[in-house]
């Protein structure tokens, strides 16, 4: 059980924030929570109605709004996604819904969906597909901040899709350029057979995690088990969707994949070794960890080049 401030004494109406809140994050460090004062104040200011940087000027607690706090604490300090509690996601500039059934968007996806998203701009109307895309993180900061371009995302869970759709719906009705959702496999062979040799753009967030390593409670216990593992080695969905991609792309055109930090040397290697991309590099997360790859689609076809193609890139 979480452990709170007790309520204020017969006659005082609210219960100032500050305590309130150092009790919340000294229960969530006990929990093993890795930013407990943040996610005490994101809580707190959940509750309250106000955004978070306005907390010290918020009126205070009632005993409702402290009852409430310590119902989603107790969830919080169990391990439920902070995110699941509050039901929603930040990722760039969007607010996503997100919840049981659909993975929660991670910071570092940010930076892969930055790439594509300054890589689309230097077109006049880009094709972007987004596959694997779950809350349709990627798909939708695109069409937000670029606005001339043409946005697929694509998934395949049916509980995923209800969130991207929800998520869609909510950017379209908010101005953003709607985003084409198509439910289907993006290890199928024939995946967006109508896009072939057109697509400018393609990302990807696929599940790559190794089966067996261990993942957070938070993950364990909430993201749904097929965006999180990708098989034995982590490359079940990559190693199809590298493939298509090459077909999908047009000459010139550019990809950018995600992956675990075990990958370095495998996902560029795939991009190689498939014999159609060119300038294959590795990026790094902001913790300096190998975090995403991307490549250039050839314009003249496969090449036997037995010698590495690929670089390290510490953006």
């Amino acid at each position: 059980m979480s452990t709170l401030p007790q309520h204020p004494s017969e006659g005082t109406e609210r219960e100032r924030v500050s305590p309130v809140i150092a009790g919340a994050a000294r229960a969530l460090a006990a929990a093993g929570v890795e930013a407990p004062r943040a996610e005490a104040e994101q809580l707190a200011a959940y509750v309250l109605g106000v955004p978070r940087g306005r907390l010290a000027l918020a009126d205070g607690f009632t005993p409702a709004d402290r009852d409430r706090l310590a119902a989603l604490l107790d969830r919080r300090v169990a391990r439920e996604p902070l995110q699941h509690l509050t039901g929603a996601a930040g990722f760039r500039h969007l607010e996503l819904a997100v919840g049981p059934g659909v993975f929660v968007p991670r910071p570092e996806t940010e930076l892969l969906a930055g790439w594509g998203v300054d890589a689309a701009r230097r077109l006049a109307a880009p094709l972007v597909v987004d596959l694997c895309s779950g809350s349709g993180a990627i798909a939708l900061a695109v069409a937000q901040e670029v606005p001339s371009a043409r946005v697929v995302a694509v998934e395949r869970s049916p509980a995923a899709l209800a969130w991207l759709r929800r998520n869609a719906a909510a950017r379209a009705d908010a101005g953003d350029r709607p985003v084409e959702v198509v439910a289907a496999d993006v290890t199928d062979p024939e995946l967006l057979a109508d896009l072939v040799g057109r697509v400018d753009v393609l990302l990807c967030n696929p599940p790559y995690v190794p089966r067996s390593v261990t993942v957070p409670p938070e993950v364990a216990g909430h993201d749904p088990d097929e965006a999180v593992f990708g098989g034995a080695d982590g490359l079940d969905v990559l190693r199809p969707v590298v493939a298509r991609a090459a077909t999908l792309l047009r000459p010139g055109g550019v990809i950018g994949v995600e992956h675990d930090d075990t990958h370095a040397t495998a996902v560029p290697a795939l991009l190689s070794g498939d014999g159609r991309y060119e300038r294959v590099e590795e990026h790094r997360d902001l913790a300096g960890r190998p975090r995403w790859a991307t490549a250039s689609r050839r314009a003249d076809g496969p090449h036997a080049d037995p010698a590495p193609a690929w670089q390290t890139d510490s953006s």
